[in-house]
């Protein structure tokens, strides 16, 4: 599957480094050229000859090294390979990488490249989870750096949560998706929402729907595995991010607006997201305490229309703009009514009453709503909903080029 294909792995320091070896076997079974940069950090967790002996190359360590750059220079590391690995991905690298350091080889590597690069985070938990990582893999995540993992479980420190490595099969199928794929829409960019907003009321309520973000969050998988470059913005959801997938976490629908302006200009945007038609006008900077006067009146002001706004004809409009609409009645006609309004291309579907199980379970049911006549799907789980659509969308693409 990856016959041919050029990876660059950068092994940074951690435990983890030794689940890099079996990544180099892996990528190499699986047909690819595997050249390695070892930090400095990461020579204390794994040898030079083992990683030398498994990828059938020289190591590359030292950005000073005249052996080497003589040989082939941190400029072709940068630009030849299809794909940069970083696994290990450090939270010192990735805080290096956001600000553009270049003090040692695998920085100035990853600074000079214009190559994807996926990154295969480990760290203790707490790392992890401090708001200085999350901050810098937001900025890296914005700026098209994809991610796998971590996982949660035991960590060598003896702590648990979520910061270990993803294993090695998990990381050559993100490679594999990204470069071996179908490749029907490699080179194309996608934008997709998925799960609820939120609106606050005050500092501890809001009101927000049951959307579990199953959905949307399977529609950006099948697209990455289809070879599109994914951004992903999403509302409050107990999910793992999708290999591959560049993750925007926000809370409420102006926020979730922002982020998907930022990530324009794109091929296809897929807003499968249940955002909150209205937000509270006078919301509270305290906590509103009850009283004897009964409860207390909340006006309600119109949420960005974010289907609409993607949907609006001019410079930088998707080639094609997708929407869901959940229905509790007259499914049809209400998508009609609904495309139409928002002025997408195509809208997606299902029905969200209680007996449907839709909402927060693993199937859907979807009607696919377009200038054709309507398409009825079988009743499938989601997953295999947004591979179909992923399938259609490509289609629609290669049709309009």
């Amino acid at each position: 599957m990856l016959d041919g294909k050029r990876i660059l792995l950068i092994i940074a320091g951690g435990i983890a480094a030794y689940k890099a070896l079996d990544l180099i076997r892996r990528l190499r079974e699986g047909g690819a050229e595997v050249r390695c940069i070892l930090t400095r950090s990461g020579e204390q967790f794994v040898t030079p000859l083992a990683v030398s002996a498994l990828s059938g190359d020289k190591v590359y360590r030292d950005l000073f090294s005249l052996t080497d750059e003589a040989e082939m220079g941190h400029i072709r590391l940068a630009r030849d390979p299809d794909m940069i690995v970083v696994a290990p991905a450090t939270a010192d690298l990735m805080a290096r990488m956001r600000v553009g350091r270049s003090d040692d080889l695998a920085a100035a590597v990853l600074l000079a490249t214009d190559k994807p690069v996926l990154l295969a985070p480990a760290m203790n938990h707490r790392m992890w989870l401090h708001p200085a990582t999350r901050n810098n893999l937001a900025v890296l995540e914005s700026r098209g750096v994809l991610r796998v993992g971590p996982d949660s479980g035991d960590m060598a420190c003896g702590e648990h949560g979520v910061g270990r490595m993803a294993e090695p099969a998990a990381i050559v199928a993100v490679v594999t998706a990204r470069l071996a794929g179908s490749g029907r829409l490699a080179g194309r960019r996608a934008l997709v929402t998925s799960g609820p907003t939120i609106e606050a009321i005050d500092p501890v309520r809001f009101i927000a729907n049951r959307s579990s973000g199953k959905q949307g969050h399977a529609v950006a998988a099948a697209l990455a595995h289809l070879g599109a470059r994914v951004t992903l913005v999403s509302g409050p959801v107990d999910l793992d991010d999708p290999p591959g997938v560049a993750a925007i976490h926000v809370d409420s629908a102006e926020q979730m607006l922002a982020a998907c302006r930022a990530a324009l200009p794109v091929d296809v945007a897929v807003c499968a997201a249940a955002v909150a038609d209205w937000r509270i006008a006078n919301r509270a900077d305290q906590k509103i305490k009850k009283g004897d006067d009964g409860p207390p009146s909340l006006d309600l002001v119109a949420n960005p229309d974010i289907l609409a706004t993607l949907s609006r004809p001019g410079p930088g409009r998707p080639i094609l703009v997708v929407g869901f609409a959940a229905e509790t009645s007259d499914l049809i006609e209400n998508a009609r009514v609904k495309r139409d309004r928002k002025g997408c291309d195509w809208i997606v579907a299902n029905d969200v009453s209680p007996a449907s199980g839709t909402f927060g379970g693993d199937h859907n049911k979807v009607v696919l709503i377009s200038n054709d006549a309507p398409s009825e799907w079988p009743r499938m789980d989601k997953r295999a909903v947004a591979e179909r659509l992923a399938e259609r969308i490509a289609d629609a693409l290669e049709a309009a080029s």
